[in-house]
């Protein structure tokens, strides 16, 4: 086997024993004669799946009992219209923190449903920070403030939560599960599980219960958390595959140490990287406000274009995968979710140091 460290920002690294454990139940499931994606989702099997997958969600989470947890399809961008159109009512009125790509697309997508507005804008400094709590700028009748918790494509996240007067909700699609949330100022916490939990198409929704029973009623039935809620995630036939996925992982994260110890690896794999940006004397540059950094996505430019062009090049031969910048910004990008080995960046660092030895 040749199995290469994939830095991808999504569909996510995972890790090597959850794949062949999958791989070794996938035609022949614990026995029944046929695959788990070939059940029905109403069955013994699948329902435990899910069940198991639900539970482990909360307990490694940390999430409280007025908390739910929910498996919808459709990815995070689902989650942009949902919201509005879930918790505003008339005269209600949405904040969103304009972070960077991710934030600008929850903002015009619950622009188009429901009342919103920008209560920061960090586009004057090209996203490289997150606001200060006095700097955010909260209007009367505000129901909820949006924050996308962690930027993939700028690799800037929020190194504290916001203190303000009115209900956190976040998309933490990039930065699921690799660090603690506090509870007590969300009502829901949303996000895609191809970034740090699973393969792509489910978003994975933790909504105060609360909230969900005071929630719009004249919507889609399928745009309707409450109901998400009261068929257990079962309204319609839910994505089998990325649930099953999803409760490995997370046994994964159990086996090996739960949330905190993927907070302290991703603070020391993140780390051992900007401290090979920030030693280079400038040949490695990270345009990120220090205090911001990403500890999944960071992101870092070379001297010109055309020794960034060579370094991707030679580092996909050396087998370090996908380190090219999104599309929209350009650069270097290394996506450090929790599956990607300490080794992994380890070897990332190594062949900076060699490359800048040799085109310096």
């Amino acid at each position: 086997m040749n199995r290469k460290f994939n830095f991808s920002a999504g569909p996510c690294t995972l890790p090597l024993e959850v794949l062949e454990e999958a791989q070794a139940e996938f035609v022949d499931y614990h026995g029944a004669g046929m695959s788990l994606l070939e059940m029905s989702h109403r069955g013994a099997h699948f329902q435990a799946v899910a069940d198991e997958a639900a539970a482990l969600a909360l307990e490694i989470f940390q999430a409280p009992d007025e908390f739910c947890v929910l498996f919808i399809q459709g990815g995070a961008t689902l989650q942009f219209a949902m919201l509005p159109l879930n918790f505003l009512h008339t005269g209600q009125a949405g904040a969103y923190i304009n972070s960077g790509a991710w934030a600008a697309g929850a903002i015009a997508d619950g622009g188009a449903h429901g009342n919103v507005y920008t209560a920061w804008d960090g586009s004057a400094d090209n996203y490289t920070r997150m606001p200060a709590d006095a700097e955010i700028q909260l209007r009367d009748n505000t129901r909820y403030l949006h924050i996308t918790t962690n930027e993939t494509i700028g690799g800037i996240r929020f190194p504290d939560w916001p203190a303000v007067e009115v209900p956190l909700i976040g998309d933490v699609s990039s930065e699921y599960m690799a660090r603690p949330v506090a509870w007590e100022k969300f009502d829901l916490v949303y996000g895609g599980a191809q970034k740090n939990l699973g393969p792509a198409g489910m978003a994975v929704v933790f909504a105060r219960k609360s909230a969900l029973q005071t929630g719009n009623r004249d919507i889609a039935r399928y745009l309707r958390y409450d109901i998400h809620e009261a068929g257990g995630s079962m309204f319609n036939t839910p994505p089998v595959f990325a649930i099953y996925m999803f409760g490995k992982v997370l046994k994964w994260m159990k086996k090996h140490g739960g949330l905190a110890a993927m907070e302290s690896r991703a603070a020391s794999k993140s780390g051992a990287l900007y401290a090979a940006i920030d030693g280079s004397g400038d040949y490695y540059r990270c345009p990120v406000e220090r205090a911001c950094r990403s500890h999944m996505n960071v992101v870092f430019r070379l001297p010109d274009e055309a020794r960034e062009k060579k370094f991707l090049a030679e580092a996909e031969a050396a087998g370090l995968m996908n380190l090219k910048g999104h599309r929209s910004v350009g650069g270097c990008r290394a996506s450090i979710y929790n599956a990607m080995p300490a080794d992994g960046v380890a070897a990332l660092v190594d062949f900076m140091a060699d490359f800048q030895a040799a085109n310096g």
